[in-house]
């Protein structure tokens, strides 16, 4: 029996999330499976992956073909490195140590790389939040201007209209006392 490494599509319309499978060949995309390897979910930033690395690296040696998709997330977590080095070990270039001691480095290299990544959208995240706080301060600023000015405004034309009628009286004896 072929087996394939696929995709399984789930969520919903416009927010898709994918199991790993390992199905035979002649299954649909969404049909029966052998097995579920792990998860992938595009959706976040950068994407994720969950995977048991044993049974992904298994199938591999035992000659599932991964669709292209799925080779690409294979190689992205190190499966098909580690079928490589592990070809290497059998033929006797090097040995297992030496095996374990490149993929170690690759994946150290590759955490890394992930999370220098990481870093830069957080730092992203957050100047722009920054950037949008000091904006929302300037606007404040200007309403805040702009009610200070219409209070003054109000004050002072209240100030206006209690002087009005003092007036008013002053001038009202002023002009009994000249009649």
């Amino acid at each position: 029996m072929a087996t394939r490494i696929r995709l399984q599509r789930h969520g919903h319309k416009h927010y898709a999330f994918y199991s790993i499978v390992v199905a035979d060949a002649r299954a649909p995309r969404d049909g029966r499976f052998i097995e579920k390897l792990g998860t992938y979910n595009p959706n976040t930033d950068p994407a994720t992956v969950d995977l048991n690395f044993e049974r992904a690296l298994y199938w591999i040696e035992v000659g599932a073909q991964p669709t292209d998709t799925a080779r690409s997330l294979l190689s992205r977590e190190g499966v098909m490195l580690m079928k490589h080095l592990k070809g290497g070990v059998k033929k006797g270039a090097f040995d297992e140590a030496a095996a374990k001691a490149k993929f170690e480095a690759w994946k150290a290299e590759k955490d890394a790389k992930l999370q220098a990544v990481k870093d830069k959208n957080a730092n992203a995240k957050r100047t722009a939040q920054t950037a949008r706080l000091e904006a929302e301060k300037a606007v404040n600023a200007k309403i805040a201007e702009k009610v200070a000015e219409k209070r003054a405004a109000a004050a002072k034309a209240k100030a206006e209209a209690e002087a009005a009628p003092v007036e008013a009286e002053a001038e009202a004896p002023a002009a009994e006392a000249e009649a």
